[in-house]
């Protein structure tokens, strides 16, 4: 009798899947050959993926040894301020095998710390300097402007204070931010200043988790972080390794995690700061021919085919969890890595887009890989994918089939938002559709929901705030100056974040100062705009100032993320719609006690508008039209709602809520328990 291989769950759980189950177990099956491949069976993954503790520059107890993969390299040597920047034999390096790699062994007193390094490589037709690959510190000079490796052994290294923390994510509130960008004078921000000036804000507000961007080192500012030249250095505009760790330890010791964006999905084409042509290699750590380069983005892309990446990507993963102790990752383009035309042009409408075979199985299987690894190294570590073509199985266990992702982005949501202020008079704003938009994900897989990123704030694009309110922003802010336009931006930016936060089935995101609809757009420093800091910065005054708007919707945030984060288990929680009818523009639905009201017409506040829910008292315990919250506050919320029964729903224990509802405007209910 002929075995059967057992179906994997993300089949059975999706029906519609079945006709592409020989492409979907043979991707599982891919992911552990290479699995045993790369560790012979003999160790795990995490063991497999410790380069950062072999190559680059260590520290022993009796000296130093520098180790590079450099396979295309005929000499190497160490250069830097402990030999002029002049070649030393003292300081040549020497090829250990046939692989590859380049050893030199050096005394205690040869190199001190804080002293420039780089290597000055040769190879058959050519030479050049290049920053070593697995450099954990690179620093750029402020005259030259040029970018070096550092020997970094401090005296007092960092000890963290709480080696132990469990993440929280019941729901995961994350607050998106920028160290850089996360200060209000016009300069970059340091790692000091965001601990002792933003963290408490975070903290404050609600969040459980702080997702930072731009951390692996980039030699172009302006590129956001995701053009990256060094994988394994923090970045040294925002200050040294060791504050970068204190950061993170003073988050876990406010009870906050910290992720970071990482970026395995290209890298800057930089040759001296960055792998962009290695050794004189241009291949050694990129695809070659037509996709070395990708198209969009200026970079170059990875050949996840090669053991030698898998270990540099696969190790890079785990040494941010293990030398700063960061919480998990949000993976970067991860689209662009699964298709051979980056996701370019595609539309994604059916499931044989998915498995048509034009997916990169390589980069397919250092996914897997990297969260396999990752939750085994430390289980609890969050992983998030940044994907938009709706891949099937990218957020599933990978024992079910999946790609073992924690949370996938929920990508459509910004983008409804947007479409729809910008295309849809207010009276044709639908809730049904709302709703639908808001709640669309596949069952098996959690979603982090969010109305807007940082994409939606780069220059080019605009937030929702200023979508809405556009240039009234900088004349009719302040308290009792407002006029219809603000006060309509204001309510409509309090309500779709309430939307988009209630109905989440995984976590939620805020891309730091848009929960206060900070103004105007992000543009960082760069020659069109004469180098100026105006643009990249955060005005933390403007939601300080009593006096202005934008506290109103600052504290509206607050109240909202600290009240559904009390809420056990709150994104667990079934979504039940109670009703919507699109010509009144209401909406309404439960999530365990709450009772979430909307009214999207513009003009329409309606008396007595009845809900059938379950007998007995509720209490208002949100409203957008609060005057706290710079609302008109035309019901009143001290007073508890009780149900009036009805003979028909009396076996279902069930009553008529009735509610005035103005215009433009949500309410939070919550049932009243003894």
């Amino acid at each position: 009798m002929e075995e059967t291989t057992p179906q994997l769950r993300i089949i059975e759980n999706d029906s519609y899947l079945e006709p592409y189950a020989q492409a979907i177990t043979g991707r599982h099956q891919h992911a552990l050959d290479k699995e045993l491949e790369l560790t012979g069976g003999k160790q795990s993954l995490a063991d497999f993926a410790t380069g950062y503790l072999y190559f680059g520059l260590q520290k022993l107890k009796d000296g130093w040894v520098f180790r590079e993969w450099a396979p295309n390299a005929t000499s190497m040597y160490l250069i830097g301020d402990f030999s002029d920047w002049k070649e030393e034999e003292k300081f040549h390096c020497n090829r250990l095998s046939n692989q590859g790699v380049w050893e030199l062994r050096l005394d205690e007193d040869d190199i001190k710390h804080g002293q420039l390094y780089k290597l000055k490589i040769y190879w058959n037709g050519g030479e050049g300097e290049r920053i070593p690959a697995w450099a954990r510190r690179v620093v750029q000079d402020e005259q030259t402007k040029i970018f070096s490796a550092q020997v970094w052994n401090p005296e007092n290294s960092y000890k963290f204070h709480r080696k132990v923390f469990r993440v929280k994510t019941d729901p995961l509130m994350i607050y998106e931010a920028h160290v850089g960008m996360a200060t209000n004078e016009e300069k970059v921000g340091t790692y000091n200043e965001f601990r002792e000036n933003v963290l408490p804000r975070i903290k404050k507000s609600g969040y459980n988790c702080v997702q930072l961007m731009a951390i692996q080192e980039h030699p172009y500012y302006g590129s956001f972080g995701y053009h990256v030249s060094n994988f394994f250095a923090p970045s040294s505009r925002f200050g040294t390794p060791e504050e970068l760790k204190e950061l993170i330890d003073t988050a876990h010791q406010m009870g906050i995690a910290v992720i970071m964006d990482i970026v395995h999905s290209h890298a800057v084409k930089n040759e001296v700061e960055g792998l962009g042509n290695f050794a004189g290699d241009p291949n050694q750590y990129f695809y070659s021919g037509d996709r070395h380069e990708h198209p969009a983005w200026d970079s170059l892309c990875f050949d996840y085919g090669k053991n030698e990446v898998l270990h540099f990507l696969l190790s890079n993963c785990k040494y941010w969890l293990d030398e700063f102790h960061f919480d998990g990752f949000r993976f970067d383009g991860v689209t662009s890595m699964l298709y051979y035309n980056h996701g370019l042009g595609e539309a994604y409408t059916n499931y044989a887009d998915y498995f048509n075979g034009a997916e990169d199985d390589n980069a397919i299987c250092y996914l897997m890989l990297a969260n396999k690894m990752i939750h085994e190294y430390i289980p609890k570590t969050i992983t998030i994918a940044e994907e938009v073509s709706g891949m099937p199985g990218l957020a599933a266990p990978f024992k079910d089939g999946g790609y073992g992702f924690d949370y996938r982005m929920a990508m459509n949501i910004p983008d409804y938002w947007i479409k729809l202020i910008r295309e849809k008079v207010d009276e044709d704003w639908k809730p049904s559709s709302m709703f639908w938009e808001v709640t669309n994900r596949r069952s098996d897989e959690k979603t982090i929901s969010y109305a807007e990123s940082h994409d939606q704030a780069l220059v080019g694009d605009k937030t929702i705030i200023f979508r809405l309110i556009d240039s009234d922003m900088y004349w009719h802010f302040q308290i009792g100056d407002e006029n219809y336009n603000v006060h309509r931006g204001m309510a409509l930016h309090k309500m779709i974040r309430l939307l988009t936060a209630s109905t989440i089935n995984g976590g939620y995101l805020n891309f730091m100062g848009n929960e206060f609809g900070h103004p105007e757009w992000i543009d960082f420093p760069r020659e069109g705009n004469q180098w100026s800091f105006k643009y990249a910065r955060r005005q933390w005054d403007l939601v300080d100032n009593p006096k202005l708007d934008y506290h109103f919707l600052g504290d509206f945030d607050n109240e909202m993320i600290h009240l559904l984060s009390s809420i056990e288990a709150f994104e667990e929680s079934k979504i039940i719609e109670i009703w919507h009818n699109d010509g009144d523009q209401i909406l309404a639905y439960r999530r365990r006690n709450l009772i979430f009201v909307f009214n999207f017409s513009p003009t329409k506040s309606y008396t007595d508008y009845g809900f059938l829910v379950a007998e007995g008292r509720y209490d208002v315990v949100l409203n957008t039209d609060s005057k706290d919250y710079g609302g008109f506050g035309f019901a009143d919320d001290s007073v508890p709602h009780y149900t009036n029964p009805d003979p028909l729903y009396e076996e279902e224990k069930k009553g008529w809520l009735k509610l005035y509802i103005p215009a433009r405007s949500a309410v939070v209910l919550k049932k009243y328990r003894k």
